[in-house]
Parts: structure tokens; C-alpha cells; sequence
């Protein structure tokens, strides 16, 4: 169903759809809005948990492909995803033992990953259902995601209001706007996790894509890949990105931070500190695939960037098409604040007090 369109200045048509996606096992139905742009690139966006379904973009032939992972069924999204696309919180990444202390109250996520809590608990905002509305303006279509988290949800206190805006622009950039308000002090930290391949999802590994990350700085890891609380300098280390290097150049060496990440061959899953956190004209990352030409350009106003390697990935899933979803197979680009950081006093403030807003953006350019 045609929701809205908006010509763009070369007299193409953006629009906005709506179409079903499936029922949840309580009834509730899913819906699909697609997005697409004046220059034929489209996103697709679910209303159970705020998930980035696909993104088709060009390569340098003009060849239209998908380059983010993911599922054409509700049911898989259900069971399987490791968060393919989705809105992730209230709190992103790990916070360890799933314990914090805020205001002198101690907390407790419940545990859903080793022995840390990870992107909110064991239903977190990618297992909610948003409602929608569709958004149209001069250059761009989108549409606004609202869910209302209740006071104690997954162990967080305060009634939490959360609106996610993602808007694609004639410009090819898709546009995430997150804001959040709550009635009690609480933390917060809001991403999104979509898993890109820039050849295509499901077309293979992404180790020979050039990463090139904004930061001299990362966090460390322990075994249960929590931060250590320092901030090391990248100098030196396999972690430096400054220039454009590729993904997989560094991945197998013997280095126990990347043994870490991915115990048996290596793997990246860090924090960078971001070097102009809070300067969304600043370029925070960009990922280069040689082979298509194509290429993703990251900005935000957040102070860290989670670069995520695919590690995870094993095989045992399969894309839209059927193709195998394979180890090292996408990379995730997620912005954020660090994590573990109620636990951290020197890591960057992840408290919203009530009368307080909560507001990020970042955009991803095409």
C-alpha cells in the first residue's frame, strides 16, 4: 500500500509503502515500510524491533543489491537473529554481570550473555513492537518508531519514552535520529545493529573491505569482552584504522585482544573512542568493498563506535535469497556510548535524569 511520495529535484519520485510482514505469536501484526529514494536506493524497515530489513543500494555498475543481513520471514527474525538491523537498548553492548549502581541503588539486567548482560537483556528493545507513522518532506521519506518501556523492563528503572527516526535522503543517506525522555534517573545507550556486506549479504566474507576508523584511541577487553576501564592508544597495535586497511590484514595474528574477540582465529568486536565525539560533520568511519565499488560512510554525535567483525556468524544462517550467511561474512558499524559504562566513572556519562532528553543521530552515507 502507497503511503506518500515526494518528487526530488531531478524529477524522480521518492516514496514510502506499507505492507505486511506477519503476525507475533500474540496476534499483533508486523508491518513492512519501504523506503526509496529518488535514486532507486531502498530500506526496508520492520515495525518489530525497529529492525533495518534490507538496504539496496548500487554498486559501481549500477547493479541494485542488498548489503545488509536478514531474514524475509517474521519467524526467523524471532528465533535466529543475532540482532540483524534491529534498535538496540535501553542499554547496547555489555554491562557486566549485568549489574550496576545508580544513585546508590544497585541493579540487575538479566544475564544473556556468559555472565553479562548484552543490548538490554534478554528482551530488549529488538524484541518490542513499535508503532509507526509515516514521514514525508521535501528531499526525504522515513518513518517515526515510538515504544513507551516501562518502569523495571529488563531490570531498568523509570518509565522510558523512545522515538527512533529513520529518514532516506535523494542524497543516498539514511538517517537514524534517536530521542528518549524518562520519569526516573536511568541509563541509556541506543544503536542499531545491521550487519552490512558490501558485496552483497550473503556474498561471502568481508575481510578484504577497507575499514578506515576515526579514532587513535580503543578500550581494552577482558575475557568476557567487557572493557578493562583504559583507554589505549591504537599506535602500534592491530587496532589502528586510520588508514584504510583491510578488515581481515591483521584478523588471524597472535594478539590475545583479538583472541578474545573470536577465541579461535581472531576477530575484531571493539570499542573505538571516536576522535570528535559530539561533531556529526566529523567523519567517524567509512568501509570500502574494492570489488563493487560500493562504500558506507558513518557520522555521528556519539563518542564510540563498536566495530564488530562478524564473529559470530557460523554458517547455520541464510539470507533472503538462501545464500549462506558465513564466518567474518558482515561487519557492524554500531555508535554508541562505551560499553560497561555504569561501571567506568571515566567512560562517558550514560545517565538521563527526568526533565533531561535523551538525542543522537547518525548517518550513513551511500
Amino acid at each position: 500500500m502507497s503511503l506518500a511520495h515526494e518528487e526530488g529535484k531531478n524529477g524522480a519520485i521518492a516514496r514510502i509503502s506499507k505492507h505486511p510482514f506477519g503476525v507475533l505469536p500474540d496476534g499483533r501484526p508486523v508491518d513492512l515500510y519501504k523506503l526509496t529514494n529518488s535514486t532507486g536506493m531502498e530500506v526496508s524497515v520492520l515495525t518489530f524491533g525497529g529492525i533495518l530489513q534490507s538496504i539496496k543500494v548500487p554498486d559501481k555498475n549500477g547493479k541494485l543489491e542488498d548489503v545488509t543481513l536478514g531474514f524475509d520471514n517474521l519467524e526467523d527474525y524471532i528465533k535466529k537473529s543475532p540482532y540483524f538491523g534491529a534498535i538496540i537498548g535501553r542499554f547496547a553492548n555489555r554491562i557486566a554481570n549485568g549489574r550496576y549502581t545508580l544513585s546508590g541503588i544497585s541493579y540487575q539486567i538479566p544475564i544473556n550473555d556468559g555472565p553479562n548482560a548484552l543490548h538490554g537483556g534478554l528482551e530488549g528493545f529488538d524484541k518490542r513492537l513499535w508503532a509507526a507513522a509515516a514521514l514525508v518532506d521535501a528531499d526525504w521519506v522515513g518513518i517515526e518508531l515510538v515504544y513507551i518501556s516501562p518502569h523495571e523492563e529488563m531490570g531498568f528503572p523509570g518509565n522510558l519514552s523512545v522515538t527512533v527516526r529513520y529518514t532516506l535522503s535523494n542524497h543516498t543517506e539514511l538517517r537514524v535520529d534517536y530521542s528518549a525522555a524518562t520519569d526516573r534517573t536511568t541509563i541509556i545507550n541506543l544503536t542499531n545493529h545491521a550487519y552490512f556486506n558490501l558485496a552483497g549479504a550473503g556474498n561471502g566474507q568481508i575481510l578484504d573491505h577497507l575499514a578506515m576508523i576515526n579514532a587513535d584511541r580503543f578500550t581494552p577487553i577482558n575475557q568476557s569482552l567487557i572493557p578493562t576501564g583504559e583507554i589505549a592508544s591504537v599506535e602500534g597495535t592491530h587496532f589502528d584504522f586510520r588508514r584504510p586497511t583491510p578488515i581481515g590484514s591483521r584478523i588471524h595474528l597472535e594478539d590475545q585482544q583479538l583472541r578474545f574477540a573470536e577465541q579461535n582465529h581472531g576477530g575484531y568486536d571493539f570499542n573505538w573512542v571516536l576522535n570528535c565525539p559530539g561533531d556529526l560533520k566529523a567523519l567517524a568511519a567509512r568501509v570500502v568493498d574494492p570489488i563493487s565499488g560500493r562504500e558506507i560512510t558513518v557520522y555521528t554525535d556519539q563518542p564510540g563506535l563498536q566495530f564488530y567483525s562478524g564473529n559470530f556468524l557460523d554458517g547455520s544462517l541464510t539470507s533472503k535469497d538462501g545464500k549462506t550467511f558465513e564466518h567474518w561474512g558482515a561487519f557492524a558499524l554500531e555508535t554508541q556510548n562505551f560499553p560497561d559504562a555504569p561501571n567506568h566513572s571515566n567512560f562517558p556519562n550514560c545517565v538521563l535524569k527526568p526533565g533531561e532528553k535523551y538525542s543522537s543521530t547518525t548517518i550513513f552515507r551511500f
